[in-house]
């Protein structure tokens, strides 16, 4: 991963914008890291919300969310309710 200035990013801003790699560049104020500029990853299915992260969540089949009270809350009314 590369690490450029403030300052010497300041003054190349538009070019490293264009030609940041998937790595990202590291930029740093005083050497101390202060941001990073990292490329923006399209999804497929940008235009959809659902279905926008199959296959990047596992759901385990046999774990109960239930009984671990994952899914409790006074806002959810009846979806609380065991089945």
């Amino acid at each position: 991963m590369d690490t450029i200035s403030a300052a010497k990013f300041k003054e190349q801003c538009l070019s490293l914008m264009d030609t940041v790699g998937p790595e990202g560049i590291t930029i740093t104020k005083r050497g101390k890291p202060v941001a990073r500029l990292v490329p923006i990853i399209e999804r497929k299915n940008h235009g959809h919300l659902i279905g926008i992260l199959e296959g990047e969540v596992i759901v385990d089949p046999d774990d109960n969310l239930f009984s671990t009270g994952a899914w409790v809350s006074d806002e959810w009314g009846d979806a609380n309710a065991q089945p």
